[in-house]
């Protein structure tokens, strides 16, 4: 497993935090270091037609090694992190043999990650841990997906007994903003399915994500002295207060699980003369999405009538549920059900509470499964992942190669 974690450990060291409020493709000029690297690092290892296009996108082929005609498949990772939290400087911590007790990150600030409050923890006693040093996300989300596929590339190319299909690796930008598939090439990757490495814990297999929209609100107000402002002020802040409580309050991130949907504001800010909000719209069950949205607009409505015309809504569809594009090619999800078995890895089959680029890519004309890759607490300082969970996820990704490559192509 060296090799596996000084691959994820070099990784997690660059910088690559997306930045939504850019409109170039990647968004953040700092995720070329590592796309250049890590196409580099693909021609190394083997990997044959290598290329990164003008928008970072990087794709290479292991060829087929198989004496019959099978199908084409792909993996696909990426490589940028969340704008939520820092990416900057990252010092993973290594914790050999956890013991099951508190881990402290950062003594100094007092940031501890413990099983009182993380009980997910407590599955990797005996297992070595990688954590953050409390001051930055860790970036397993998803540069431990991009070791995996590599380092399962690697293996299938030291070991040509195995044999394989054609298989396409693709490795992209801005996932973590929304933009992950926007310029990826689907009839270039040229792969009949793909799966993405983009889940959680250890056995994650995902086919159904949330149908998702974001919703950007403006409000125009009017200022004037308080002492005379009877009938003439308007007050964007108490405008936006008033909209954001007519939303149920109980369809919030933190009161939902499951298929539940929710509404969930993460930008505020105003004065009297204007407040703007913007919040997403999640829910796995599209009539319910649509309903969601209808909401938003009525409210506006009703507020609009009310106050002179003050609010401007502007609501933007961003993906959907692939369930709807996997359940016709349902048997990619039993290879890799079988795949997991195989290794000793008991399937988790759940409904994503987010997205992935695979979502996006279901809908472009490539059926895209969701795989874990390991980690826990993504998006922030208590993000962990355990060594051993990695290493599953390879041995996953070398079984499916293996399975599919036994398997003709119609």
């Amino acid at each position: 497993m060296k090799n596996l974690l000084d691959r994820f450990l070099g990784y997690v060291k660059i910088d690559t935090q997306s930045d939504p409020s850019s409109k170039t493709t990647p968004s953040s000029e700092k995720q070329w270091y590592l796309a250049n690297e890590l196409a580099e690092e693909l021609e190394n290892i083997g990997m044959e037609e290598v290329t990164i296009d003008d928008n970072a996108y990087i794709m290479a082929t292991l060829p087929s090694n198989s004496d019959i005609p099978v199908p084409t498949i792909g993996f696909i990772s990426h490589f940028d992190t969340s704008p939520d939290f820092t990416g900057t400087d990252v010092n993973p911590q290594i914790i050999e043999d956890y013991d099951g007790g508190d881990i402290v990150l950062n003594a100094l600030e007092n940031i501890v990650l413990s099983p009182s409050y993380f009980d997910d923890l407590l599955r990797y006693k005996g297992q070595t841990l990688i954590t953050t040093d409390g001051n930055t996300l860790l970036g397993a989300d998803d540069k431990a997906g991009i070791a995996e596929i590599i380092t399962a590339m690697e293996y299938l190319i030291d070991h040509p007994e195995i044999k394989h299909g054609k298989i396409r690796v693709g490795f992209t930008p801005d996932e973590e903003i929304g933009r992950g598939a926007h310029q990826f090439n689907v009839e270039k990757f040229g792969a009949d399915w793909a799966y993405t490495i983009d889940g959680s814990e250890v056995g994650e297999l995902e086919y159904e994500n949330f149908n998702a929209a974001k919703a950007k609100v403006s409000i125009k107000g009017k200022s004037v002295h308080p002492g005379y402002a009877k009938n003439k002020m308007v007050n964007a802040i108490s405008i936006a207060t008033e909209f954001l409580g007519i939303l149920p309050p109980e369809e919030t991130p933190q009161n939902t699980e499951g298929r539940q949907g929710f509404f969930h504001v993460h930008h505020l800010k105003g004065s009297i003369e204007m407040a703007e909000f913007e919040l997403i719209i999640r829910d796995h069950d599209k009539a319910q999405f649509e309903e969601r949205k209808k909401l938003l607009i009525a409210i506006a409505d009703k507020l609009n009538h009310y106050y002179n015309n003050c609010i401007d809504l502007q609501i933007t569809d961003q993906y959907y549920n692939m369930k709807a594009k996997v359940e016709p090619v349902y048997h990619i999800v039993e290879i890799a059900r079988e795949a997991m078995e195989a290794v000793g890895v008991k399937p988790i089959i759940k409904p994503i509470r987010g997205g992935t680029d695979g979502s996006q890519l279901s809908y472009m004309g490539l059926p895209c499964p969701n795989i874990f890759a390991g980690g826990h607490n993504f998006h922030g300082k208590y993000e962990y992942i355990p060594l051993e969970s990695m290493q599953k996820a390879v041995d996953v990704i070398v079984k499916i190669c293996e399975l599919v490559g036994q398997k003709t192509k119609e």
